[in-house]
């Protein structure tokens, strides 16, 4: 697979200093293999962790994880759409969610960009923004889980009729 050559290796692993208090756990091989369970749940994972409203999304989503036995890497990546630049709007759109299924109104006037501002606020918003994240992370999630399922068998479906058409050809 051409994704492995950017995975580290076992050794390189082993030499991490930081990762050495997870011992051998971090060698499941579920944690970097790519098949259909470790990457739909690694999708499912990944996508309901980037809407957290918290900073250090990774550290949920590694232990999350290691419990359900799923690729690593790829929800990392996943996490990862939730970056400086999309963070924001995806924030916004979910304390829009949460506003519109606790049938309150838009509580934010006008935006300053300080922490006092942003202490005040996040004191008005948090039940909106936390609905609405968990709302907006469970659906992305059980999406992106559905359409690697279904892209899976796809390519699987495929896969075998290519090889039938051969077979039955050669005969």
């Amino acid at each position: 697979m051409p994704l492995r050559k950017y995975l580290p290796t076992r050794e390189q692993l082993r030499a991490t200093k930081s990762l050495r208090f997870l011992g051998e756990m971090i060698f499941e091989p579920n944690l970097w293999h790519f098949n259909r369970h470790s990457v739909s749940y690694a999708a499912l994972i990944g996508l309901f962790c980037c809407f957290l409203p918290i900073p250090f999304q990774m550290i949920p989503c590694i232990l999350l994880c290691v419990m359900a036995r799923c690729n690593v890497p790829l929800a990392i990546g996943f996490v990862w759409i939730s970056n400086p630049f999309t963070f924001p709007p995806m924030m916004y759109f979910a304390y829009r969610i949460g506003i519109g299924l606790l049938g309150q109104s838009n509580q934010i006037g006008s935006i300053d960009l300080s922490l006092e501002w942003l202490a005040a606020q996040l004191a008005v918003v948090w039940q909106p923004l936390l609905l609405g994240s968990l709302v907006c992370g469970m659906t992305a999630g059980i999406v992106g889980f559905i359409v690697v399922r279904l892209y899976w068998r796809w390519k699987v479906s495929r896969h075998l009729r290519k090889r039938r058409a051969r077979v039955n050809f050669g005969n």
